[in-house]
């Protein structure tokens, strides 16, 4: 399959037939991976629909402990509630 790149906004972009896109069970909406490998361009879907980590996941890897510390920001600038 042949297809043509395309000016889209600031970017560019190409278009994917269906056909193609079924073939591999790629649906509107799914998170697809992109990267460049060489001189391919490689789209993996994302089976996950949660992109970002829980709280719990971002802190497997702490190993110490938490202390608490407070720190001011200053005066207010706008309209903040105080």
């Amino acid at each position: 399959m042949q297809t043509t790149i395309v000016k889209w906004g600031n970017s560019q972009g190409i278009r994917l037939p269906k056909q193609l896109l079924d073939s591999v069970n790629f649906s509107d909406y799914d998170t697809v991976d992109v990267k460049a490998e060489g001189n391919a361009i490689i789209i993996k879907k994302i089976e996950s629909k949660r992109v970002h980590k829980t709280l719990k996941e971002r802190l497997s890897g702490f190993d110490g402990e938490y202390v608490f510390e407070e720190w001011d920001t200053g005066e207010p600038v706008g309209e903040e509630v105080l």
